[in-house]
């Protein structure tokens, strides 16, 4: 049997990780993961955090529990560390020197093209197999694999034409305090436009803590599952994130938003050399492409601006590029990774 020491914190690195266990046989999951796959070490929302000062808070916790999977990982044989490289890189260190027999593998890369350069020889010191989920990112790293993108494992159905259905998703985000940054703005917006709409409600939120953080939904329909949102929308108003990308690979138009703590802001424009924050953007700016989509950030995310958008865009051209970004990405990743494993 197959025993995988598991790091998985983020609701994205759960949604990434359950294609591959589909395909992976004979297996046993320690370590920290969505409870929905066995019984983990911690369950990953113990970590779910947002931005530069909320971490600080989550430091011993994180110390503490790379020590426990240090000592899980002796009843292990392969370790799959999947995003957040703030835990993750400092646990593949441990693991490299308490436990050099496992091996280690490191998939969807810290984001080295965005900032922190230097985390490149760290992966490359401790992590046996970098699976990279962007064709771009091996202009960066010395030995990554493309092992394609997870989301076309995860999405069934992709736009061939422009839908018309009446209906429009807001998504404002998986975590907290995004969602309370957006929502206000969000409700504003759907009050000028005529059509059904849909609101997507990550499913790890409990139903007694909706109004704690979204406030009064009455004027919208409540979805869980943000493919199926998408593909019956038209159009959607999202928060930065892997939203943003699963849109665009569907086919949906849509507008970024994103509205950080002023601190965090600050310290990221610091560092992070980028002309777009949206994924299919910086994909396409890779590529040598036009810009994807709009994004908005901070001051500048405003009823206006969201709505200029959504009224102005050419949905056609919008398609367009959201086939082309499917010729990039190629194909699935969940066989690959499951062949790693």
């Amino acid at each position: 049997m197959k025993k995988i020491l598991l790091s998985a914190l983020e609701p994205s690195a759960n949604l990434h990780l359950e294609p591959i266990l589909n395909i992976v046989e004979n297996y046993t999951l320690k370590g920290i993961f969505d409870p929905r796959f066995g019984t983990p070490l911690h369950p990953s929302s113990d970590f779910s955090v947002m931005g530069f000062i909320d971490v600080i808070g989550k430091i011993k916790m994180a110390k503490r529990a790379i020590n426990e999977m240090v000592e899980l990982s002796h009843e292990c044989d392969t370790a799959l560390l999947i995003d957040s490289p703030a835990f993750n890189l400092p646990l593949a260190k441990a693991l490299k020197e308490k436990n050099p027999n496992i091996k280690i593998i490191y998939y969807i890369l810290p984001q080295v093209w965005a900032w922190k350069e230097k985390r490149v020889a760290k992966v490359e010191k401790y992590c046996d197999i970098l699976a990279s989920i962007l064709p771009f990112e091996n202009r960066y790293y010395n030995r990554s694999i493309f092992v394609g993108h997870p989301l076309l494992d995860e999405i069934k159905i992709f736009k061939e034409t422009v839908s018309s259905n009446g209906k429009v998703a807001f998504l404002p985000g998986s975590r907290k305090s995004e969602i309370k940054s957006l929502m206000k703005i969000y409700k504003e917006v759907a009050k000028s436009i005529d059509k059904k709409k849909i609101i997507v409600i990550p499913k790890h939120f409990k139903t007694d803590e909706l109004g704690e953080i979204y406030g009064d939904l009455k004027d919208f329909e409540i979805y869980h599952n943000t493919e199926k949102a998408l593909n019956e929308s038209d159009f959607a108003f999202i928060c930065s994130g892997t939203a943003t990308l699963e849109a665009a690979v569907i086919g949906t138009p849509f507008v970024l938003a994103y509205k950080a703590k002023r601190v965090d802001y600050f310290i990221a424009k610091m560092f992070v050399k980028l002309k777009h924050v949206g994924l299919a953007n910086i994909i396409f700016d890779f590529e040598g492409e036009e810009e994807f989509h709009k994004e908005f950030l901070q001051k500048d995310v405003t009823v206006k601006n969201l709505l200029f958008v959504y009224d102005q865009i050419d949905r056609k051209k919008f398609l367009e590029k959201s086939k082309k970004l499917r010729e990039i990405l190629k194909h699935g990743s969940a066989k690959t990774v499951a062949d790693m494993i």
